[in-house]
């Protein structure tokens, strides 16, 4: 193999790794945030949950990303306003949808919702495995109740959280840094969640579980998570990271089973199975 050919191979692969390993990467500290939801305070809302993590985290990630003046004086300030409101709705929208649905059907809408959206035209088949895996991983055991409101919301999530994937996605390829492009969006959605914290009230985050659920929420599943998934973005089209994101609800299953010792059916752990190779066979393309 001659030394360009090796150098070509050598920047794919740095590619490959910097792009779908990043994301993978968050869609493992995302599929925590069912089990830590599970362990907050009954009389805790579950949009004040979800808002309460990104109020906190939101903020972290503004105040820890370097160049968020630059990004608010040059970049379009419409994509960042939409980027801003769609991650808030994801939020507003994806706990009160599991609350009502359960997190079997209020997970498959949310998070099939976008890459059918976004990656079914540019990878028809890897993408419909990968939507037909996770959804036999989270149906498969056939215990799932469905709440028309419930799945409303959910895909509202999942068309939210397709479309700040592309506002990030889109504003990282004309070149502005990627922590600080993700700072001023989760920024501003911090800004408009918080008067529905302040609203709902907050009394439940002083309680011990209110606090360590808020403070996981924050940390992990919003900040470190979202810098992973900002860096993927980088080396990673919008369609594809968000078909990756499937990897959360195998996660979360996984979760079940070893910390609630929750059991998964033959058909759900063959739909982990497929949606496992056709995760696998998208990062390698």
């Amino acid at each position: 193999m001659s030394t360009s050919a090796v150098e070509t191979r050598a920047r794919s692969d740095s590619r490959s790794t910097r792009g779908p390993l990043p994301i993978l990467a968050a869609c493992v500290l995302w599929g925590t945030t069912g089990t830590a939801g599970s362990l907050a305070p009954a009389s805790a809302p579950a949009a004040a949950v979800g808002a309460a993590g990104l109020v906190v985290g939101g903020c972290l990630l503004f105040v820890a990303a370097r160049g968020t003046r630059a990004v608010l004086r040059t970049a379009d300030w419409r994509l960042l306003l939409l980027g801003a409101v769609t991650v808030a709705g994801y939020v507003l929208a994806f706990y009160p949808a599991v609350a009502r649905t359960g997190v079997a059907v209020g997970t498959t809408v949310a998070l099939a919702a976008a890459p059918i959206v976004l990656g079914l035209r540019a990878r028809p088949l890897l993408t419909s495995a990968a939507v037909v895996g996770c959804t036999a991983l989270v149906l498969g055991g056939g215990d799932t109740r469905v709440d028309p409101v419930g799945v409303a919301l959910a895909l509202v999530a999942g068309l939210s959280y397709a479309v700040y994937s592309v506002v990030c996605a889109h504003l990282i390829g004309l070149g502005h840094p990627s922590r600080a492009v993700v700072g001023v969006v989760f920024g501003g959605a911090s800004a408009m969640t918080l008067p529905v914290v302040l609203l709902v009230g907050v009394g439940w985050v002083a309680s011990p579980s209110g606090l360590a659920v808020t403070a996981h929420l924050a940390v992990f599943t919003t900040f470190a998570a979202y810098l992973l998934f900002a860096r993927g973005l980088r080396y990673t089209g919008a369609a594809a990271a968000t078909t990756l994101t499937l990897a959360e609800p195998a996660v979360a299953a996984v979760l079940g089973v070893v910390v609630l010792h929750e059991r998964l059916s033959l058909v759900s752990w063959c739909g982990m199975a497929v949606l496992a190779v056709a995760l696998v066979a998208l990062a390698r393309r």
